[in-house]
């Protein structure tokens, strides 16, 4: 999916420099796999509580791809 999409579709936008990763409350089924999956990228307890720079473009994926939902999107750069 290309950005304009997924800002269209409700998805909010975290910035890294390798990687951007989106977000969208809407969808999220709250199964906890981004937050467990790595604390350094995903943390409720922090603004914002998405950080992409935290770990490398790879774990990034990894971690995305375990979101059942579809909640959570990325974008390479």
């Amino acid at each position: 999916m290309d950005e304009e999409t997924l800002l269209e579709q409700g998805y909010r936008k975290y910035r890294g420099a390798d990687i951007d990763i989106y977000f969208n409350t809407n969808v999220c089924a709250h199964s906890g796999n981004c937050v467990k999956g790595n604390a350094e990228l995903f943390n409720l307890d922090r603004k914002p509580w998405i950080v992409p720079d935290n770990v490398s473009k790879e774990e990034a994926k990894r971690v995305i791809h375990t979101c059942p939902s579809g909640a959570l999107q990325y974008i390479e750069k």
